[in-house]
């Protein structure tokens, strides 16, 4: 296929990825026949320094988006980073081309707009602070750069812009920041807001709780690291990450919604509630005193107290093992105000808080949990109708039995 110059001239996104491209060639044709390009694919060619890479993109006076994976580059570090060369430059991709890091700071003097910078699979190692560069990046990927650990991590923690950072699979294992104490805020990542951490070697719910002192955190993805792989239950472990990263909206990639927020820091405060008494905790809050070593391994417990009041001696007693026949419930499920809306039988455990029937509900009807209403009516009572309209509480606790008919009205 042949374009006339005319054509050329409009072209704006362009990608030569492995077309054996070795250089800039006659000198300023590019300008000449593509002086529009925005974004241009060089990835997988022969491009052997930057100063080739320089020739080009002298010639993209507009040039925005500029990927160079896969190519060996040498990178200068005795001759001046040129000025002008990538003035229009915001996103640069530089995976497996062998820059180090000392590189990466020599030549960031000339991307003085860059925003999101890609350097995957480099062996860098973080050797300095950036010192008036990098100054407007947003968006900085590390991925599988295996020698990087959370000390050299603290040399980019004060970039000011830095609002994503992703750190999947470079082996990290724990994190800390020494400058905030329990229940308090860091001052380092201060603008970071999503933060990809998959693949990597987390095994300790410590981890998770030195998240939750980043001030601006919203989206988290830890996926396929031990803590949340193995045998343990996905949703169990989904909802401890959920209650333990106060600010928390997205987790791998799915929203928490209100609803689900509530019910994790529900379960959550009712699953270590009894630790939370032997280390010292009362429902007298002038009593209440949960030892060091309890706060260390909970930071949010207490808050959660006092969102949701200290959790009851009823709410922490273990159930008796008894036959699971005898557990579960037969009962009939009626929409008196939705007409269409069959009735259906279903079996559940009567052991089952009010908050997961209706989050069970919720997912066969498709209507929020906040917007369902729950009560039941009985053979053995008839014309009364009981309100279940305590969330925290099974089924047990309104003395719901094999038969009944729960009632639900949004």
């Amino acid at each position: 296929m042949c374009f006339s110059y005319s054509q050329l001239s409009k072209l704006q996104d362009v990608s030569l990825r492995n077309c054996a491209v070795n250089g800039a060639g006659d000198k300023g044709g590019i300008a000449k026949a593509c002086p529009n390009i925005r974004s241009i694919d060089l990835s997988k060619n022969l491009l052997s320094s930057w100063e080739e890479v320089i020739d080009i993109a002298d010639q993209l006076k507009h040039l925005e988006v500029l990927n160079l994976s896969e190519n060996k580059l040498t990178f200068p570090l005795s001759s001046p980073s040129p000025t002008g060369t990538f003035s229009t430059l915001k996103v640069l991709v530089l995976n497996r081309t062998g820059i180090t890091w000392a590189e990466v700071l020599h030549c960031a003097s000339g991307w003085p707009v860059l925003e999101k910078l890609y350097l995957e699979s480099n062996n860098i190692v973080i050797s300095e602070r950036p010192t008036d560069v990098l100054q407007t990046v947003k968006l900085l990927d590390l991925s599988s750069n295996q020698l990087i650990d959370e000390n050299q991590l603290f040399l980019i923690a004060y970039l000011p812009r830095l609002e994503q950072l992703i750190l999947s699979d470079i082996g990290i294992s724990s994190i800390h920041f020494p400058d905030a104490g329990i229940g308090c805020k860091t001052s380092m990542f201060p603008s970071l807001q999503y933060l990809v951490l998959n693949d990597n070697q987390i095994a300790q719910w410590s981890f998770m709780n030195e998240l939750d002192k980043l001030q601006s955190l919203h989206a988290l993805s830890c996926t396929r690291n031990p803590l949340t792989e193995g045998s343990k239950d996905a949703q169990t472990t989904r909802q401890f990450i959920i209650a333990r990263i106060g600010q928390l909206r997205t987790l791998n990639k799915c929203a928490i919604e209100p609803e689900e927020r509530r019910g994790a820091e529900l379960d959550y405060r009712k699953a270590f509630g009894n630790e939370w008494k032997k280390a010292g905790g009362h429902q007298d809050p002038e009593k209440n005193r949960p030892n060091e070593e309890f706060l260390a391994a909970h930071p949010r417990y207490q808050a959660l107290c006092l969102k949701y009041g200290a959790p009851e001696d009823g709410e922490l007693k273990t159930q008796q093992p008894f036959l699971l026949k005898n557990q579960l419930l037969t009962l009939k499920i009626k929409y008196p105000n939705q007409h269409d809306q069959k009735v259906i039988e279903k079996q559940l455990p009567d052991s089952m808080t009010v908050q997961k029937v209706k989050g069970l509900l919720s997912r066969l009807l498709k209507v929020p949990v906040s917007e369902l209403l729950l009560s039941y009516e009985s053979p053995k009572m008839p014309g009364k109708e009981v309100e279940l309209e305590n969330d925290l509480q099974p089924l047990q606790f309104y003395s719901v039995e094999n038969g009944d008919c729960l009632l639900v009205r949004w």
